[in-house]
């Protein structure tokens, strides 16, 4: 499935890119495991629910976790559903998200693909991620968080904080996130794809900042060849 790989991605081999993406998931884990879920995981373990799941990443886009979390509860209190939201308006739920970045944008998407869901998915949130970028707002990063965390599938779910971790420990050059996304899926045990993200976005935010990073207080320093960083705390 998806883009060929590319050998150029891996800057050390396949075989070593793999060693080290293994090597620091555990003491990764020990430097987040206080910080809290992120909004979208909280929903999915409190929902079980791929609607939910889906509404919340498309929310979620380059907006705070903590504004995500509340728009997403503001909506859902109205509707919770592919039948009920597409019968909500435009507006009605522009209002609900807001102050969510691109409110308006994302009010029509999700309008849009609840009624898309209804019409050509029978009501029920497609299962694989061929089907769910069909729908309108939705790319390759939603549509993994969605197989996921909404239906406990294979995937691997690549933003910015996931991207920039990776290819800033230097085990792998990429572009672009579906770059990394492939990348991953050719050196990641499928046992961890899932939880990449989370773990790698925690991390990103806490510890390994687009700007500035705390290189001091990273537990997998020996291990980064620290790609870009410039200044670091």
């Amino acid at each position: 499935m998806g883009a060929k790989v590319n050998p150029e991605w891996f800057p050390y081999g396949e075989n070593k890119a793999s060693e080290i993406l293994h090597s620091i998931i555990s003491p990764l884990k020990k430097s987040v495991k206080e910080e809290k879920d992120p909004s979208v995981s909280i929903i999915a373990k409190e929902t079980r629910s791929p609607f939910r799941v889906l509404v919340s990443t498309v929310i979620s886009a380059r907006t705070k976790d903590e504004v995500t979390g509340r728009a997403s509860a503001n909506l859902f209190r109205l509707a919770g559903n592919p039948a009920d939201m597409a019968r909500l308006s435009t507006k009605k739920i522009e209002s609900s998200i807001y102050p969510a970045g691109f409110y308006k944008t994302k009010a029509a998407a999700i309008r849009n693909l609840s009624a898309m869901i209804i019409s050509d998915f029978g009501g029920k949130v497609p299962d694989n991620i061929e089907d769910l970028v069909k729908l309108p707002g939705v790319g390759r990063k939603t549509a993994n968080l969605v197989v996921t965390l909404g239906f406990g599938k294979p995937g691997i779910c690549v933003d910015t904080h996931v991207h920039k971790v990776c290819n800033r420990l230097g085990v792998i050059k990429t572009k672009n996130p579906e770059e990394t996304e492939y990348a991953l899926r050719k050196v990641l045990d499928k046992r961890h794809w899932i939880e990449i993200n989370d773990l790698l976005v925690m991390y990103g935010k806490k510890i390994c900042a687009s700007v500035s990073p705390w290189c001091s207080r990273c537990p997998v320093i020996k291990k980064c060849d620290r790609i870009g960083v410039v200044k670091s705390r």
